[in-house]
């Protein structure tokens, strides 16, 4: 029996894929299996995988699949979901790497607390420069049944660091989670739908994963229209709350991710990303957050966070102020929201 699959896309990164190679084979959870998704990189990441499991015990367990074309690490991902075979489905990126107990001991906390829907650790951000590491911390709930009071409190801090989860993957399938075909915030919707409709949780305390960040990742390009797909991705976790039924139940958090990391993200996205930033962008935005969350004024979440609540004051009635205020703010902080 397959334990956990790993999945894994693979484009442009020759110059890192060893080294997340060598970690999963460096696991000490024996039945698994990496799932290598070759998304027509321009270089030869998927030869250098070959040579470091060539005679390895565990090369029997490294899947390499092939889409038609290019489909991004979102769609590339739901490419390889059905093929998994594992019970838990956990996802790396390929520049990244894990902890040699990582998926061990994510997986016997998950059977120890009967067979959770999810389970996580945290995650240290790692830099190229020699910038010290940060310790990624989720919200922490006690495992167990998800209830209402645990899934609101998840719902409303979480941030998308979805590749320190692994997840039954009967909760996957049975829910019909997928990550979104826009190219942004893909991995935070598959979070939040997760988190939706999970009914049991558990975590480990432990920095297991390491993300690295490196010019040239996704996360560092700039592109001065990725807000608008950014705006699409959570506009697609709205309709799965909806279609899903859950949408009534946890309207406050809902709305509020909608607003903080749809509405405020593509500001700040926008802003990052565009030599001259527009108002008509930020009246576009704000529109959009009117049509999607039309009494967001009244979000008990909005009112007990006093910086989300003036950001999105400031960008509605002063966008003139906003587009001189917020970029020191983003070149300052380079913010997560």
């Amino acid at each position: 029996m397959i334990k956990v699959s790993v999945i894994l896309p693979v484009y442009g990164v020759a110059q890192y894929i060893v080294k997340c190679t060598e970690s999963l084979l460096a696991q000490t959870l024996d039945e698994m299996e990496f799932i290598y998704v070759d998304d027509h990189g321009p270089d030869n990441s998927i030869e250098l995988v070959k040579q470091t499991i060539a005679g390895h015990k565990r090369e029997g367990q490294f899947v390499f699949l092939k889409p038609e074309h290019n489909l991004g690490a979102g769609m590339a991902r739901n490419f390889a979901l059905p093929q998994a075979k594992g019970e838990y489905i956990a996802f790396v990126d390929s520049d990244d790497w894990v902890e040699p107990t990582m998926f061990e001991e994510l997986y016997n906390e998950a059977q120890k607390r009967g067979g959770v829907d999810l389970c996580y650790c945290q995650a240290s951000k790692d830099y190229l420069d020699g910038k010290p590491s940060e310790i990624l911390r989720s919200p922490e709930v006690e495992p167990g049944e998800f209830s209402h009071q645990k899934r609101a409190f998840f719902l409303a801090n979480y941030v998308s660091y979805f590749w320190t989860f692994i997840y039954r993957r009967e909760q996957i399938m049975d829910n019909a989670i997928r990550y979104p075909e826009e190219r942004s915030a893909d991995d935070s919707v598959f979070v939040g739908c997760n988190l939706l409709t999970a009914k049991t949780i558990a975590r480990v305390d432990k920095p297991f994963y390491h993300y690295l960040i490196r010019p040239g990742s996704v996360v560092t390009q700039k592109n001065s229209t990725k807000y608008q797909k950014r705006l699409a991705s959570f506009g697609h976790f709205m309709e799965y709350a909806k279609e899903h039924g859950v949408y009534q139940e946890f309207k406050p958090e809902v709305d509020f991710v909608y607003l903080k990391k749809g509405c405020l993200s593509s500001v700040l996205n926008y802003i990052y990303n565009c030599n001259e930033p527009k108002k008509e962008v930020l009246a576009e935005i704000m529109e959009e957050l009117d049509r999607q969350v039309p009494d967001y004024r009244n979000n008990c979440y909005l009112h007990a966070r006093t910086a989300v609540r003036l950001m999105v004051a400031l960008v509605r009635r002063y966008p003139g102020i906003a587009l001189r205020i917020l970029p020191i703010y983003v070149k300052r902080t380079n913010p997560t929201v």
